[in-house]
């Protein structure tokens, strides 16, 4: 896996999805810094860092329930 990809962007997986714990644990490693940054962002915005972080788990969890909704 390359990190040193271009700022913002997500890198793609060198693992299959069937390789679960290789796959999460790849995942979790690409998005940490975005989710990072994001973060510092929020705070130096003026945001409350849990709660900028309790908001994503919110929307995170919003949307896999719509999706699963989904047809």
């Amino acid at each position: 896996m390359n990190m040193t990809s271009e700022e913002g962007t997500v890198p793609s997986p060198t693992h299959t999805a069937k390789e679960f714990l290789a796959y999460e644990t790849e995942c979790r490693a690409a998005l940490k810094p975005l989710l990072t940054d994001l973060l510092e962002k929020a705070e130096s915005a003026g945001w409350n860092r849990r709660t900028v972080a309790s908001t994503l788990m919110f929307l995170a969890a919003q949307h896999v329930s719509a999706a699963s909704e989904t047809p």
